[in-house]
């Protein structure tokens, strides 16, 4: 399977931080030789700089001018565009394994990628990990660095959360889970204090999550939770679905990117004592605008009144699968 660490070596291979203008090369010796020795003269003057070398201005120059052919592109992230500036100006730092202990911020986005591998365990300073639109569908938690604040798996396969539970880094303050194959009773026992206990931030929309008050149960455990996200589940259509949440959570502050507003928590007072509200059903009204590729009614009301002609029955049915 294809795996996040390879999916960095050809990031890193993108980003060529060991070509010029980054990297360590006879391109910047005499600014790395100031730099490694504290009594030589720091180079000031261009016309200084020996031939076939260059300034760490020029070089910096080369990567952020528009025109320059190893400029970096418009669209690049800060991340990438800070990695390479590092390149320039301390290449030292980013030399071998180095890389990994500069890296903060990790987004590999749709790559294709279905196995989080224990190599992420070379970022010791990962705070913030995004790989949403790929084919992950498990997480193994001992494969996470334990300094991660944020886990985004949003748009992938996850169907179980007991492997990313099973050791979960406790600094996490955001879990991005949305669009993915969660399917309730099961998966809620794993959403609780005990597994993230500085959890701020939770996304679950666009699952399969079906029991409202058994899930509402387990959050109310989470006490650092202010934001949550659950729209796009089967849970959502119930009748008593935002009003339950807003009263059994007293500490959330947005629910399903809506804020909630004092008046609103004062409208829904009481309701999480009354279980008996939330139903089990909930109703749906489906309108059909058009429909296509039927025959023309007007090619039948040719015949004349009372004609022989032979009378044709059309009968059409629309199916939902739940």
């Amino acid at each position: 399977p294809r795996s996040v660490s390879a999916a960095f070596q050809e990031y890193l291979q993108h980003l060529a931080l060991q070509d010029f203008p980054c990297g360590l090369g006879s391109w910047n010796k005499s600014h790395l030789n100031a730099r490694r020795s504290p009594r030589a003269e720091p180079v000031g003057l261009q016309e200084a700089v020996p031939p076939g070398e260059e300034t760490p201005e020029v070089l910096l120059e080369l990567l952020r001018d528009q025109h320059s052919p190893w400029a970096l592109p418009p669209d690049c992230s800060p991340q990438h565009r800070l990695l390479r500036e590092v390149a320039v100006l301390a290449p030292e730092l980013l030399h071998g394994s180095r890389v990994f202990q500069a890296v903060k911020s990790l987004r590999i986005l749709d790559k294709g990628m279905e196995e989080v591998d224990e190599g992420l365990l070379q970022f010791q300073q990962l705070e913030e990990l995004i790989l949403s639109a790929n084919h992950i569908s498990k997480v193994t938690s001992a494969h996470l660095p334990r300094t991660l604040k944020v886990l985004e798996l949003c748009f992938n396969a996850v169907g179980d959360l007991q492997d990313l539970c099973a050791q979960p880094p406790l600094e996490l303050q955001h879990l991005g889970l949305g669009y993915n194959r969660l399917c309730g009773p099961s998966q809620e026992k794993h959403l609780i204090m005990d597994f993230w206990p500085n959890l701020v931030s939770l996304d679950l929309s666009f699952n399969s999550l079906t029991d409202l008050p058994g899930l509402v149960s387990q959050l109310s455990t989470l006490q650092n939770l202010h934001i949550l996200v659950l729209q796009g589940n089967p849970l959502a259509l119930t009748p008593t679905y935002r009003g339950f949440l807003v009263d059994s959570l007293p500490k959330l502050s947005i629910l399903d990117d809506i804020y909630i507003w004092p008046e609103e928590r004062q409208q829904f007072h009481g309701l999480a004592r009354q279980p008996e509200l939330i139903r089990s059903e909930a109703r749906v009204v489906v309108s059909i605008g058009e429909m296509m590729g039927l025959p023309n009614r007007e090619d039948f009301q040719q015949l004349e009144v009372g004609s022989e002609g032979p009378v044709i029955t059309y009968s059409y049915y629309v199916t939902y699968e739940f």
